[in-house]
C-alpha cells in the first residue's frame, strides 16, 4: 500500500475554450488533512470531482487510493467519502432516518447511531431535515460522507455560508475526524481555516500548482520582508517596507532618540502570501498597507 493517498501528474481538464486544469501536480498522504486554495475559477472543485471520479480528465495520470478514479468500480468508491458545496437529502426524512438510509449504499458502514453522534446530531436525530439549522444541515453532510467508513473525505467548501461559531464547531469535527485516521482534502476560501486545519496546503491559480507545503514553512518562506509602522514627529503616520526591521528599528530609535511614536512592526500573513500567489495584491504590497 502506498504512503500516499493522492497522486497527480499532468491533470488537465477543458470546458470549451476554458482551461480549468492546466497540468496540475499534486502528492496527498494517508491520514493527512490537505489544503486546496485558490480564487473562484482556479480548479478546485474540477479537481476534487476528478479525484472521486464524477468528473472526466483530459489528460494526466490520477491515482486515489491506488486506482485510478476513472475506471475503479464500486468498491473503490466506498472508500471515498466526498461532501460537496450543496447536498440535498429529503426534507421530510428525520436524520435518523436520512443516515440509515445512506448506509444501506455501502458495503461494510459505519453505525448510524455512532456517525449521529460524532457529527454532534445526536440530540436532532428524530428531527425531520426541514427543522435543522444550516449548520446542523452541514453536520449531515458530514455523517453521510464519512457513514461508509472512508479512508479519504473530500470537503468541497464545507463552511461556506458559516457564521464563526458554527465555522469553529466544525473545525472540532474535522479534527476528530482526522485524528481517528481519516485522509481529508479540504478546499476552502478561508485562510484562517486552512491554517487552522491543514498539515500542508497547495495554492492553485489559474489551473496550476503555483505553491505548496506546510502553512507556516510557506509563510516563512514566502512572506519575506516586513512593514515597520511609527509616528513621525508632526504627528503624521509613516511606514516603511524593509527586509530588515530590526536595523530599520534602530535607525528610528536613533533619530527619535529612544522610544519610538507608535511604533508597529507586521509581517506577511498567509492571506498576504496568498494573495501574491494569486494574483491579487501586487508583490510590493502588503494586506495592512492596502487598508490604509
Amino acid at each position: 500500500m502506498t504512503q500516499n493517498a493522492v497522486e497527480v501528474r499532468g491533470l488537465r481538464k477543458q470546458y470549451g475554450e476554458v482551461t480549468a486544469v492546466d497540468g496540475l501536480d499534486l502528492t496527498i498522504r494517508r491520514g493527512e488533512v490537505f489544503g486546496l486554495l485558490g480564487p473562484n475559477g482556479a480548479g478546485k472543485s474540477t479537481t476534487v470531482e476528478i479525484l472521486q471520479g464524477h468528473r472526466e480528465r483530459d489528460g494526466g495520470e490520477v491515482l486515489v487510493l491506488g486506482a485510478d478514479p476513472a475506471t475503479a468500480g464500486r468498491a473503490w468508491r466506498s472508500r471515498v467519502g466526498i461532501v460537496w458545496q450543496d447536498e440535498s437529502a429529503p426534507a421530510e426524512l428525520t436524520v435518523r432516518e436520512t443516515v440509515e438510509h445512506f448506509a444501506r449504499y455501502y458495503p461494510a458502514p459505519r453505525d448510524p447511531a455512532e456517525v449521529i453522534a460524532l457529527v454532534g446530531l445526536e440530540d436532532k436525530r428524530g428531527h425531520r431535515l426541514k427543522s435543522l439549522s444550516g449548520g446542523q444541515r452541514r453536520r449531515l453532510d458530514v455523517a453521510l460522507g464519512v457513514i461508509g467508513d472512508p479512508e479519504l473525505l473530500l470537503l468541497d467548501e464545507p463552511t461556506t455560508g458559516f457564521d464563526p461559531a458554527a465555522r469553529r464547531q466544525f473545525w472540532d469535527l474535522i479534527r476528530l475526524l482526522s485524528d481517528a485516521g481519516t485522509t481529508i482534502v479540504l478546499t476552502t476560501h478561508y485562510l484562517e481555516e486552512a491554517e487552522a486545519l491543514a498539515d500542508r496546503l497547495a495554492v492553485i491559480a489559474r489551473g496550476k500548482v503555483v505553491a505548496e507545503g506546510e502553512p507556516a514553512a510557506l509563510r516563512a518562506r514566502l512572506g519575506t520582508g516586513a512593514t515597520v509602522e511609527w509616528t513621525d514627529r508632526d504627528g503624521s503616520p509613516r511606514s516603511a517596507a524593509t527586509e530588515t526591521p530590526t536595523r530599520t528599528v534602530a535607525e528610528l530609535a536613533a533619530r527619535f532618540d529612544g522610544e519610538v511614536p507608535d511604533l508597529r512592526i507586521t509581517r506577511p500573513t498567509l492571506e498576504d502570501v496568498y494573495l501574491r500567489l494569486t494574483g491579487q495584491l501586487d508583490r510590493n504590497t502588503t494586506r495592512q498597507e492596502e487598508s490604509r
